[in-house]
């Protein structure tokens, strides 16, 4: 089953998501889609993993910023037959920057094709896969173009995932909310 768990910056959903996989499980997979671009950074990427290291439960750690699809589609795929493991993947949005920035200037089709592997990764994913991500929405409108356009694209992300995602928590000011049990449906 697949879980995303969204809110605002600093709201607590990476401490709830790692909260929720070591609930649900002995251990679990870290896939970390952040890169480090300066010294702010890799200090944030530095706390995350000392809180980790500290929770005193066993994480396997990679860094995928660009192939989270084919990392998913793999890890899935080669546990045909058993258990596949946990995986919490922190944060699509930062994914999407990535894949953003390195296909800026590629037609529009380009990004809608990385999220579609990815909306089909986490369709086919055999365990439990907690997605986190960021609502870049609520706030104002971007004042350029670039902006505007990863603003939307993460809007249609979000939605996409949350769609197929059997649970989605909303998390602010540290309090997580189940979504999908209280959506109302026209």
């Amino acid at each position: 089953m697949s879980v995303l768990v969204t809110g605002g910056a600093r709201s607590g959903k990476s401490s709830f998501a790692e909260r929720l996989c070591m609930q649900r499980s002995s251990e679990a997979w870290y896939v970390a889609t952040a890169q480090a671009y300066d010294d702010e950074m890799r200090e944030r990427i530095r706390m995350h993993q000392q809180g980790r290291e500290e929770a005193g439960y066993l994480w396997h750690t990679v860094e995928e910023p660009l192939a989270l699809p084919e990392w998913i589609t793999r890890m899935g795929a080669s546990h045909t037959g058993m258990s596949a493991p946990t995986v919490l993947v922190d944060c699509l949005t930062l994914w999407l920057t990535n894949i953003l920035l390195a296909h800026e200037h590629d037609p529009a089709h380009v990004i809608q094709g990385h999220m579609d592997a990815l909306v089909s990764a986490v369709k086919s994913y055999p365990g439990l896969l907690v997605l986190v991500t960021n609502e870049v929405g609520d706030g104002i409108v971007p004042e350029y173009a670039l902006g505007r356009r990863y603003r939307d694209l993460a809007g249609i992300l979000n939605q996409r995932i949350a769609a197929i995602c059997g649970e989605v928590f909303l998390v602010t000011v540290g309090i997580a909310i189940e979504l999908k049990s209280k959506e109302y449906r026209l």
